[in-house]
């Protein structure tokens, strides 16, 4: 008799891999019932990762889109599933221990019927509790293993972390290859050896297309005895997403495996109106970097679903690196030799910093990391001269135990800079909140809903919550469509890159004051921009000499290290520095944000805060003046 596969369409990650948005609730309930006619999926991942921020950030309430999204399915008897981080619930960062607890029994009540639940660190301590609480909430606890290629990421490593979830409570194993890189061989000795250990536990595998791997590897799963693989479907198959439907069904039939038929006049619906999804709004926001493969992300392991803002980045920090460049006599490089000093610097720093696997939020910090490291070397500087505070906390153990050995040289940093390493259970760091935001909704007169799921999604992603509450997400999320749909040419029916050039006086990052040197003499300029009100001691739109800094007058300034948005502090209960306040060389005296991750800005010089030149949440560019220092 031939072994049956199961197939399980990703609709939620098909949409996370390739851009920013999900489809509106209505327009999910009218690609369900095709979804469902189709006739070959046993299983529909709904919801769950970014999925609710996500409807926030469009002005939608995420609870009645999980409700009427997931209905349709239920009814049909197609099980629904979830992604789930953890620690971190289903955002970025972590949670307590009663938003986690409360989460899985109101997505259960809301229609999702598993939860797959991962840890950016494979750290079988920080899902004991998501096992726990999910089956306790009435779903399926499937443990994810997040896959990447390493001298410590062996076939033995994941055989024997399978059986560290099962035995915490995990119900079922995903093995989740995010980037791509999982060799189809290992992928399939992995799944054979959990199978030979846990004959009775179901095994999912999950690919995403970025390198070119995943359709080998989803052959070496099936003969590995795997249960359910995970499919896309045109028009957002292979590229960051995943291998679509029609190659790996006709693939594993043509091997000898048990499918069930595929509706095509289904399947050509399905594919019809998710276009129009596309064309109608979301293609704004999918960068078309993302539809390619890439086989480059093999070697430093980097999954392709960030290989758009990656690109983002490079292009922002191309140009000040450049600007370096060419001030020190020095040729300009391009942004694909920049590109591979990346991919080059990945793998050097990838170990030191523990083996992370790379993947959300972890591939970020490494990424961010490995890029200030060629910045660092670009300019003549040591490698890890700059570390943000995202990076230190992964490294210190706060977000749970690393799989390999942090660099002597990086444990000598932490000590000569007093921060501490932890060691204990990441959990205990985050104490309950429901009851101050119970206060909270109380205090707005907000109704706390049914199950008190308005209560979930404000302690879930309080900013949103707030931002959708007052109808500025909405707003704002109109606007910023409206001005991508501009600036694409009338009719905007195409897919365009998620990165668009703003003009000047729309938003645009640009300085708004520098120092310059004329004759000797160092001016501090303010700039204004057309369309823009003139800044602070400026007299017309081209900008003007605010104030002369000249060598005779005493002080010294901390600039920019990198561009980005400037912050006094980086939590509301962190003292800022003030005018008055004397600094040494090496004292913390603000932050910039950039790459998504905050970085500390030190002080090269001891003395007295004389003026601070930039206000709290302001965008600043390289080397741009901060804190005068006296």
């Amino acid at each position: 008799m031939k072994k049956e596969i199961k197939l399980g369409l990703v609709y939620r990650d098909m949409w996370q891999s390739s851009g920013k948005y999900m489809p509106s609730v209505d327009e999910l309930l009218k690609v369900a019932d095709p979804i469902i006619s189709m006739g070959c999926f046993d299983r529909v991942e709904t919801n769950g990762g970014g999925f609710e921020q996500i409807n926030l950030l469009r002005g939608e309430n995420p609870n009645i889109s999980v409700r009427k999204w997931t209905q349709p399915f239920n009814d049909a008897g197609i099980q629904t599933h979830m992604l789930e981080r953890g620690l971190n619930g289903i955002r970025m960062s972590p949670v307590s221990r009663d938003l986690r607890r409360m989460m899985f029994k109101l997505k259960k009540i809301q229609g999702t019927d598993i939860s797959r639940t991962f840890d950016g660190l494979n750290n079988p301590r920080n899902l004991k509790l998501s096992f726990e609480y999910a089956q306790e909430g009435g779903m399926i606890a499937q443990g994810a293993m997040s896959i990447t290629y390493s001298p410590i990421h062996t076939v033995d490593y994941y055989t024997k972390l399978a059986t560290q979830y099962i035995e915490l409570g995990a119900q079922e194993i995903c093995i989740k290859d995010m980037a791509g890189i999982g060799r189809p061989v290992s992928i399939g000795l992995m799944i054979k050896g959990i199978k030979e250990n846990h004959p009775d536990i179901p095994i999912t595998y999950h690919g995403h297309s970025t390198t070119g791997f995943s359709v080998v590897s989803a052959l070496e799963a099936a003969r590995a005895g795997v249960d359910y693989i995970d499919v896309g479907m045109e028009p957002l198959s292979w590229g960051t997403g995943h291998a679509d439907l029609l190659t790996v069904h006709e693939m594993l039939r043509d091997a000898g495996f048990q499918l069930k038929d595929i509706n095509m006049d289904a399947y050509m619906e399905v594919r019809r109106l998710t276009q129009g999804f596309i064309d109608e709004s979301l293609g704004y926001y999918i960068n078309q970097k993302n539809r390619y493969m890439n086989s480059l992300l093999i070697r430093p392991g980097l999954p392709g679903g960030m290989m758009g803002s990656l690109m983002a980045d490079l292009e922002k920090n191309l140009k000040s690196i450049n600007k370096w460049l060419t001030k020190n006599n020095k040729p300009a490089i391009s942004q694909d030799d920049l590109l591979i000093k990346l991919f080059e610097e990945v793998e050097h720093t990838w170990p030191k910093v523990g083996y992370p696997p790379l993947v959300t939020p972890f591939s970020q910090y490494v990424k961010n990391l490995s890029l200030m490291n060629v910045i660092q070397t670009i300019k003549g500087k040591e490698r890890f001269s700059m570390i943000d505070e995202n990076t230190w906390g992964m490294m210190l153990g706060t977000s749970g135990q690393l799989p390999g050995a942090l660099d002597p040289q990086l444990i000598a940093m932490a000590k000569q800079q007093g921060r501490e390493f932890f060691t204990d259970d990441p959990q205990d760091l985050y104490p309950d909140v429901l009851a101050e935001y119970r206060a909270k909704m109380k205090e707005k007169n907000w109704d706390v809903g049914p199950d008190e799921e308005e209560l979930f999604e404000y302690a879930m992603h309080p900013p949103q919550y707030e931002d959708f509450k007052s109808g500025k997400a909405k707003e704002n999320f109109q606007a910023d469509l409206a001005k991508r749909k501009s600036a694409a040419g009338a009719g905007g029916k195409s897919a365009i890159p998620a990165t668009l050039p703003i003009p000047v006086g729309a938003g645009a990052l640009q300085p708004k004051s520098m120092v310059v040197t004329v004759d000797g003499e160092k001016y501090q300029v303010d700039i204004a921009y057309p369309g823009e009100p003139a800044a602070s001691g400026t007299s017309n739109t081209t900008g003007a000499a605010a104030a002369v800094i000249t060598s005779d007058s005493p002080g010294n300034y901390v600039t920019s290290p990198l561009e980005g948005k400037f912050f006094l502090t980086k939590t509301s209960g962190e003292k800022a520095v003030q005018v008055g306040d004397k600094v040494k060389v090496g004292d913390t005296v603000a932050y910039v944000e950039s790459m998504k991750v905050i970085n500390a800005i030190t002080s090269s010089h001891a003395g007295t805060i004389a003026e601070i030149m930039v206000q709290h949440g302001e965008d600043i560019e390289e080397d741009s003046p901060l804190i005068k220092i006296v």
